[in-house]
């Protein structure tokens, strides 16, 4: 009878513990389309807190970095293809129709708050910018693909295409363009990275425009979808969420230079934005 009873939990333990070996060998591999680039503070939250989101949820994922073009439109037309789960972005109404967009803005808006990076030779020909007409006689550069760059020009400012991001800060650097617009929440962190001394922020105006930076699942992935959306309700709910952002960006916000009193924000229309 004692040989039956210990049978019986030495069965009982085996049975537990295959149960477990296939619960874990079941985990999901969620693929996030990558650019070959330097990764930055933004990149490390974004995937934190993506991990975060989903274990909030109960889903049980492990995140894989795959590689893909840097031109962002290719990157989501990828998702087409099932070669990606998702891919994070700032939002327009064309890459909504691509993938499904989680509506919950990621970087609490400061993504449509640019800060704008010049040479510091050319901090003068900023002082007495105080409108959007007066800024439209200086030349940005943006992405080629990037939704700012349409914005941008929507509001009559001139603005150079360009699909190096790396070689943007040198081009600004050589003074063959006047600005770079970089939001509040990557400038500090790129001027670290790039280390180019003779770059440096505006400190007496900044444009800002309604916008969002959203994660995208690709189609074929409507639970992950629902899911991520839940984790994400949950973290704003605990404020979870509001804590891991001012883990990663509360000192950078902190030390951007401006002064409340002096520094003007232009403000910029965006069309391109479905509140």
């Amino acid at each position: 009878m004692t040989r039956y009873f210990f049978s019986l939990i030495s069965l009982s333990v085996l049975i537990v513990s295959t149960v477990c070996s296939a619960k874990t060998a079941a985990k999901e591999t969620v693929t996030i389309a990558q650019e070959p680039r330097t990764l930055y503070k933004r990149d490390a939250y974004l995937k934190e807190l993506l991990q975060r989101a989903l274990d909030a949820a109960n889903y049980s994922a492990q995140l894989e970095s795959v590689v893909v073009h840097p031109h962002q439109q290719r990157a989501l037309i990828a998702l087409g293809d099932n070669s990606v789960d998702l891919y994070w972005s700032m939002t327009s109404p064309e890459r909504e129709t691509l993938a499904i967009p989680i509506k919950v803005p990621l970087f609490k808006g400061y993504i449509g708050k640019r800060a704008l990076v010049t040479r510091q030779s050319f901090l003068n020909r900023f002082v007495d910018i105080k409108s959007k007409e007066q800024l439209k006689g200086f030349t940005a550069i943006q992405g080629h693909d990037w939704p700012d760059t349409k914005i941008l020009a929507h509001n009559d400012l001139s603005v150079r295409p360009f699909a190096n991001y790396q070689a943007m800060f040198n081009i600004v650097l050589t003074g063959r363009v006047d600005y770079f617009p970089r939001s509040f929440i990557e400038v500090s962190s790129e001027l670290k990275e790039v280390n180019k001394q003779a770059l440096v922020i505006v400190p007496n105006l900044y444009i800002s425009y309604p916008s969002a930076f959203y994660y995208f699942v690709a189609k074929h992935k409507p639970e992950l979808a629902k899911t991520l959306s839940d984790g994400l309700a949950i973290m704003q709910k605990n404020g979870s969420f509001d804590e891991l952002f001012n883990q990663y960006f509360g000192d950078d916000l902190k030390a951007l230079p401006f002064d409340p009193q002096n520094t003007v924000e232009i403000k910029l229309e965006n069309p391109y934005f479905n509140h």
